[in-house]
């Protein structure tokens, strides 16, 4: 039942609004993608992560929207081709600890960044949470807005802020992936997050994102929250 419902998400995340806006797990990336198989690939490694936390996972923590260096590549929000890929020396992992049964891939080209991107956002949560004492599977990370919003004047390697048309899309999304995890705790990261939320009824914990030299009041502010898990 489980692999029919995250399938059903999968294509859900199909619908994504048109402009400057980039489709990881439907779409393909031309200037910077291996090849016309990528999606498919992001594809496949976000339906064996989600499986892999599916009726497990505790916490889901929820964040802007896809970035470059993260999701984008990956095809997981807010983890990037190192982490993915065991590369990241700030980020100790392996196959094993993101899902089982696939091996996993970069979709990025060699040359725009040898090692596979990094994030340093995937990076500060990857190593809050697991210095909290959370195992990968106890834990889901998703976006408010699903997908990556570009700077159409910089292309696809830029971040921006999801417009408010679009942030209203993601709203379907969003429901169904909680839906999908009705977690214990759910924390919004940074104000966006936390408002799309509130659209939605969800009363959620909200940290300060952790860019913009935010990282150290976000790794106090979630270890407060989460401090009654582990008494």
């Amino acid at each position: 039942m489980s692999c029919e419902e995250i399938d059903d998400f999968l294509r859900l995340l199909k619908e994504s609004p048109s402009g400057a806006v980039f489709n990881p797990w439907w779409q393909v990336d031309e200037q910077n993608d291996i090849g016309w198989n990528a999606p498919s690939i992001r594809r496949k490694q976000l339906r064996a992560y989600l499986q892999r936390r599916f009726a497990k996972a505790k916490l889901a923590l929820i964040g802007e929207a896809v970035g470059y260096r993260g999701g984008h590549f990956s095809g997981i929000p807010m983890t990037s081709e190192r982490i993915l890929l065991g590369r990241s020396d700030k980020v100790p992992m392996n196959s094993d600890d993101l899902f089982s049964g696939i091996k996993p891939r970069r979709t990025s080209k060699p040359e725009k960044c040898p090692d596979g991107f990094s994030e340093p956002t995937a990076t500060i949560v990857w190593i809050a949470l697991l210095q909290l004492g959370f195992k990968p599977d106890q834990f889901v990370l998703w976006n408010a807005f699903p997908w990556h919003s570009f700077d159409p004047h910089r292309g696809m390697l830029s971040n921006r802020m999801p417009n408010k048309s679009e942030q209203a899309a993601g709203l379907r999304g969003l429901r169904a992936f909680l839906e999908l995890f009705p977690c214990e705790h759910v924390v919004a990261l940074g104000k966006i997050a936390a408002a799309q939320l509130q659209k939605l009824g969800v009363n959620a914990h909200c940290v300060r994102h952790p860019a913009s030299g935010g990282a150290r009041l976000f790794r106090a502010q979630i270890a407060e929250i989460l401090k009654t898990r582990r008494d």
